[in-house]
C-alpha cells in the first residue's frame, strides 16, 4: 500500500493498493513501485515538487545505510539490489528505506499507539517475529543495523520465532487438537469457546510473555506495541502474556509499562515509511 501524509500525520486522499509482485522480475517490481508512488501522488493531486521525500518499507535483511536489499526470500530477483538509489535517480527526490517492521513501529510511535512516548518497543507477529525500537522519534538500528532481530533468539531448543508466529500458533493448536488450522481459524474457534483453541492461545501468550519480559528488562520502554496479523487475536493471548511478563519484569515497570495493540491498521506500512522522511527532517 502507498499513500501521502502531511507532517502532522494526516492521510492525504485515498491510499493506493498495488501489489509489488515480489516473486516476478526486477523490472516488474520496479515498475510496480513506480506505479504505486505515482498513483498515490495522483490521488492526492500532488506532484514531486510538493513532497519532502519518499519512504519505502522493505522486508529484511537490508543494508539500510546504503539502501541495498540483501536477500529476503520475498524478493528473490532483487537480492543485493540498490533500490534506494534506483528510486532516487528516477524521481530526483530524497528517498529513505528501512525494514518494514521498523517502519511499522516508527509510524505507531509518531501517530499511533506510541504517540507522545519517549521509548517505544514494538513487535510484529505474523509470518515471522519482528521487533523494533524507537527512542525520541528515531529508530535504533544498532551497530550492524540488526537491532530488534530477536527471531533468532534460542528458546526451548529452537528459535523463539517458531513459537511466536503464524506457524507457531498453528503448530501448538495441532499438538493439542491434532487438527491443522490457520491462525484466523484458530482465532475464530477461540472466540467460539473451543477449549483447544483457547489453550493454544494461552500457550502462545505465555511464550510471547517470556520474549517481551526479556526485552522490557533490557530496554525499560514507556510502551510496548503489538502489531501484525496475529495481533488481531490479542484478546485471546493477552491475559496469559500479561500474567507471565508482569511476574518476570522488574517491580516498577511491572506496575507502569503499558502493552498496547497497534492502531494504524492497514495504513501502518506506508505511514511508517513516510515517517522515515519525517525523522530525517526532524
Amino acid at each position: 500500500m502507498s499513500g501521502v501524509i502531511t507532517p502532522q500525520g494526516k492521510i492525504v486522499s485515498t491510499p493506493s493498493k498495488i501489489s509489488t509482485r515480489g516473486l516476478e522480475s526486477k523490472q516488474t517490481i520496479i515498475s510496480q513501485i513506480h506505479r504505486a508512488i505515482e498513483e498515490a501522488l495522483a490521488n492526492a493531486n500532488l506532484g514531486l515538487d510538493d513532497i519532502q521525500g519518499i519512504g519505502i518499507g522493505v522486508p529484511g535483511p537490508l543494508d539500510i545505510k546504503n539502501g541495498i536489499i540483501l536477500d529476503p526470500f520475498q524478493l528473490p530477483s532483487l537480492h543485493n539490489f540498490s533500490l534506494r538509489q534506483v528510486i532516487q535517480e528516477h524521481y530526483d527526490v530524497h528517498v529513505f528505506m528501512n525494514n518494514d517492521a521498523n517502519c511499522f513501529l516508527l509510524g505507531e510511535s509518531y501517530f499511533g499507539a506510541g504517540q507522545g512516548e519517549k521509548i517505544v518497543l514494538g513487535f510484529t507477529l505474523g509470518t515471522g517475529l519482528g521487533a523494533a525500537i524507537v527512542i525520541d522519534g528515531k529508530l535504533i538500528l544498532g551497530a550492524t543495523e540488526t537491532a530488534g532481530e530477536i527471531w533468532f533468539a534460542p528458546y526451548k531448543g529452537e528459535f523463539i520465532e517458531e513459537f511466536n508466529s503464524a506457524r507457531g500458533i498453528t503448530r501448538t493448536f495441532k499438538k493439542l487438537s491434532g487438527q491443522e488450522k490457520s491462525p484466523v481459524e484458530i482465532a475464530e474457534l477461540g472466540h467460539l469457546g473451543d477449549l483447544m483453541a483457547i489453550r493454544a492461545w494461552e500457550e502462545f501468550g505465555t511464550d510471547l510473555g517470556y520474549c517481551i519480559a526479556w526485552c522490557i528488562n533490557l530496554l525499560d520502554p514507556d510502551v510496548v506495541i503489538m502489531g501484525g496479523s496475529i495481533a488481531k487475536a490479542m484478546d485471546l493471548f493477552s491475559p496469559a502474556m500479561e500474567k507471565y511478563l508482569r511476574q518476570h519484569i522488574c517491580p516498577v515497570p511491572a506496575q507502569k509499562t503499558r502493552v498496547a495493540q497497534a492502531i494504524l491498521g492497514d495504513n501502518a506500512g506506508f505511514i511508517g515509511a513516510a515517517c522515515l522522511v519525517l525523522q530525517n527532517y526532524k
